[in-house]
């Protein structure tokens, strides 16, 4: 008996509640749209999370992915350069890794991982050249030198770890001598060892490396044509003309800008392909 009176009473304030509940929505109106403003919120909030942090490991995977394309690249052109074939173009052709990371740096909105894009993607645009069979003309030169500066400039102002800072000024060191600019080298190789940021950082020991080496760089090297053969019949001649080939010839790049260069015997530096 108790329990049906217990059970009625409960019955007839739930009653009682629902019929006063549109008064009481109207009299507390701002607090139930405050309550469920902040509801709203907090769940978007939870979602916007959930997805960001999805999209972020996706977008490292792609850039992981990215990377490992170009060196994987490099392994398969220098493979080919073992059997005679040359497939060093495949590094900025359309859709190539030079293109895919310039892309994949322009769409994604962590800045840490479009500044490593672009520090890859200046590393294949100085590969291509290095890679590349024959001569390379001054103007390929100049060109793809002047787009690889351009990315790790870009790379320099994206990146908010002293690490990538100092990989893209580096870059931008390597490029200057790769241009036979060695003074403007120096100077950036003296910038980043003393730059209290990038302390510890591999860029540092390896500009400081650089400078220790450049001089060997800088040495003119002279390759002298060798005389044919006179007969005794023939009038004297003059001695064979002697081919300066500049001081950037050590590094494969002349520091005359009129003659075409050989990248064959460029040799392995730092933070070169």
């Amino acid at each position: 008996m108790k329990a049906d009176h217990r059970h009625e009473l409960k019955t007839n304030e739930l009653a009682e509640w629902i019929a006063n509940f549109p008064q009481w929505a109207k009299e507390n109106r701002t607090a139930i749209i405050a309550v469920s403003a902040a509801i709203a919120v907090v769940v978007g909030l939870y979602i916007w999370k959930t997805y960001s942090k999805k999209v972020a490991v996706q977008k490292q995977i792609e850039l992981t992915d990215l990377i490992s394309q170009l060196m994987g690249s490099k392994m398969q052109i220098l493979s080919a350069q073992a059997q005679g074939k040359d497939l060093s173009y495949i590094l900025l052709q359309r859709g190539g890794p030079a293109d895919r990371l310039k892309i994949f740096s322009e769409n994604v909105n962590n800045n840490q991982m479009a500044a490593l894009a672009l520090i890859k993607q200046a590393e294949a645009l100085r590969t291509e050249l290095h890679y590349r069979p024959g001569t390379v003309s001054t103007q390929d030169l100049t060109t793809q030198i002047n787009q690889a500066k351009a990315s790790y400039t870009e790379a320099m102002k994206k990146a908010s770890s002293p690490s990538l800072e100092a990989t893209a000024k580096f870059g931008l060191g390597i490029c200057q001598e790769e241009l036979g600019n060695f003074e403007k080298a120096q100077q950036i190789y003296q910038e980043i060892t003393t730059d209290p940021n990038f302390e510890g950082t591999v860029a540092k020991a390896a500009a400081e490396q650089r400078l220790q080496t450049m001089a060997d760089y800088k040495t003119q090297v002279v390759f002298k044509l060798a005389s044919a053969p006179v007969a005794e019949a023939a009038p004297a001649t003059e001695p064979a003309p002697s081919l300066s080939r500049g001081v950037g010839a050590k590094r494969g790049f002349t520091a005359d800008t009129n003659l075409p260069i050989d990248v064959n015997q460029v040799p392995t530096t730092p933070n070169s392909p």
